[in-house]
């Protein structure tokens, strides 16, 4: 039988906050396992001093952290920071997971591992996952193969199934209200890794801008580009792109619609960009979201977001049951 999340991740509600870099934070995340999810700090590109001051927010509460996996291997050190903080879950995302699924699962602590795939999925099994992340690219951030959630979800909980491993399937990618989360409970899924709802939060580090963009957007407002990678010089691999709000930093600087900066115009592209973030323009800033942005009306506390979210997918599951097909 497989365990639920709420016994590996000790969750009182099937929902868990994506660790976005730069965006979820200790007090997000914090928040969010306050409320009965479980919160989730995103590493992203911060050193271990801003990554150690974000575990310290969170200090007296249960949270987890994520990693971009080829980061982690860039600075290995921060997952030693991580396992010595005795936070209650590690994520890996964007990589091989092989260097570092020995020393968590040893430490005691699940290991979460976000894949965009059936190939993956059974990868990360091998390398002894305790939660899959089925990861639809109708979700905000990067990705690498912009599968749908609605048949990615299933297609990865079959596969559990199959090889017989006591294993939950989360799903990310479209899911900001209780419509959603039942949704992918239906398919299959074991809950959610919701990110985009929680970036329009108080306790999202988010700017005003960012978050009355996030506010007025619709879900066709999104694209998958490196436009705003080129100009921070993050040197993402081959074969990804991240999805953002369309703005016109990158109307202008994708005119020919290759998702690159062309070479030629990177270092007024970069100037431009810093220039726009120092006054936090709302038409240069990268705002990361999902297609789901579309359902976000209002910004609400985190705890708002899980409770309703919890209380709306139990409505719709009520109201199904029995429902003729």
């Amino acid at each position: 039988m497989t365990p639920s999340v709420a016994s590996v991740l000790g969750t009182t509600v099937p929902i868990v906050l994506a660790p976005m870099g730069g965006v979820a934070g200790g007090a997000l995340a914090a928040a969010v396992s306050e409320a009965g999810g479980l919160g989730m700090i995103g590493v992203g590109y911060a050193d271990a001093d801003r990554f150690a001051a974000e575990l310290r927010v969170a200090r007296g509460t249960r949270v987890g952290c994520g990693f971009i996996t080829w980061c982690l291997e860039r600075e290995p050190r921060q997952l030693d920071l991580a396992l010595d903080h005795d936070v209650a879950a590690v994520m890996l995302s964007f990589g091989d997971v092989e260097r570092f699924a020995g020393r968590i699962r040893a430490a005691g602590v699940p290991l979460i591992c976000q894949v965009p795939g059936r190939d993956e999925a059974g990868r990360a099994l091998d390398q002894g996952a305790q939660v899959l992340v089925a990861q639809g690219g109708e979700g905000g951030g990067h990705g690498t193969r912009l599968r749908s959630t609605l048949t990615l979800v299933p297609e990865i909980c079959d596969l559990v199934r199959e090889r017989g491993d006591p294993v939950p399937v989360l799903a990310a990618g479209g899911v900001a209200d209780g419509r959603g989360l039942a949704a992918v409970l239906a398919l299959g899924a074991a809950g959610a890794v919701v990110g985009t709802r929680f970036a329009a939060t108080a306790e999202a580090t988010v700017s005003a801008a960012a978050l009355e963009r996030m506010i007025r957007a619709r879900g066709d407002d999104t694209l998958a580009t490196r436009v705003y990678d080129d100009v921070r010089g993050v040197n993402w691999p081959d074969g990804y792109t991240s999805r953002v709000l369309r703005s016109p930093f990158t109307d202008t600087w994708d005119k020919a619609g290759t998702g690159r900066v062309p070479v030629e115009c990177l270092v007024e592209a970069t100037a431009r960009y810093r220039d726009g973030v120092r006054c936090d323009d709302p038409d240069t800033i990268v705002v990361t979201a999902g297609e789901a942005v579309g359902l976000i009306h209002r910004p609400e506390s985190a705890a708002t977001v899980v409770q309703v979210m919890a209380a709306e997918a139990r409505a719709v599951i009520d109201t199904l049951h029995g429902a003729p097909v």
